[in-house]
């Protein structure tokens, strides 16, 4: 294959970029895979996930999950619907799971599959950093992270097969193969993700303030997050997600901005903070 044709092969995927809109931004966003394709897949994902894992149910905590998630959901369909979005989340399957496990951890596939593992409980401490990281985890879906990290998965390895056809010596094409590596996820892939942490940070807080639950607990959260992680972390240009001290400053910049998204929707006042 000729360099003409690679690079005919680059434009013709480039074509299907920017055919999803982040309701939140109203900007383009890659979705190579849609989701018509991505939600069954994760759907089936999720099952085998409960079905390999040891679910619990029935329990205040389990309970206080499902109850925070439909809490979070609402808000969301509230935001979505106020702003233009009626019938976004007519796909979604909200499920909410608590999973015995050690992780300090939680996440929501894309369509709205969400589990929490029990470890990360204790440094929630209550009701309203859980409702926090619900509403971080469930904007991953809602902004399609997901489904952009796919894509950008695919077009890094779509950079990488172009660069092998179109270089032809071998020396030249070993030195392109380690520096087109490192490059692209340094460069590239890391900060894209870190984008991705900061955005969920913002859109979460919001989506918490519209459920009724205080924003200024998500600072605290990651306070907690940093405490139990004993400052064991990699410089954030090396991460996925950005520093505990940015997140924890953004985080404390955003609060006055989500109470105000609230006050739209008639929330004036928050939960009160207790522990569970």
């Amino acid at each position: 294959m000729t360099f003409k044709s690679t690079l005919i092969m680059v434009l013709t995927v480039a074509l299907f970029l920017s055919c999803s809109t982040n309701p939140f931004t109203g900007s383009k966003t890659l979705a190579l895979v849609p989701n018509s394709q991505l939600f069954p897949t994760s759907f089936a994902q999720y099952n085998q996930f409960l079905g390999e894992h040891n679910v619990i149910t029935g329990t205040k905590d389990a309970e206080m999950i499902t109850r925070v998630g439909q809490r979070i959901a609402v808000a969301a369909e509230r935001w979505l619907n106020a702003n233009g979005y009626q019938g976004y989340l007519s796909d979604y399957k909200w499920e909410y799971k608590l999973v015995n496990d050690e992780q300090v951890n939680a996440w929501c596939m894309p369509g709205g599959k969400i589990v929490f593992y029990t470890g990360i409980l204790p440094v929630a401490e209550n009701e309203a950093a859980i409702a926090a990281i619900m509403g971080h985890e469930v904007a991953h879906a809602l902004a399609n992270h997901g489904q952009q990290r796919m894509s950008a998965g695919m077009l890094q390895q779509v950079g990488a097969v172009a660069g092998n056809i179109a270089i032809q010596d071998e020396k030249s094409r070993n030195i392109f193969n380690q520096a087109y590596g490192v490059g692209s996820q340094v460069g590239v892939m890391l900060p894209f993700s870190r984008g991705h942490e900061s955005e969920a940070d913002r859109i979460g807080l919001y989506l918490t303030a519209i459920a009724g639950y205080n924003p200024d607990e998500a600072a605290n959260l990651w306070r907690r997050m940093a405490k139990a992680s004993g400052g064991q972390a990699p410089p954030e240009f090396l991460s996925t997600h950005p520093a505990n001290q940015t997140r924890i400053d953004e985080l404390t910049q955003l609060a006055p901005a989500a109470k105000a998204e609230a006050k739209k929707f008639g929330v004036t006042s928050f939960r009160p903070i207790t522990k569970f």
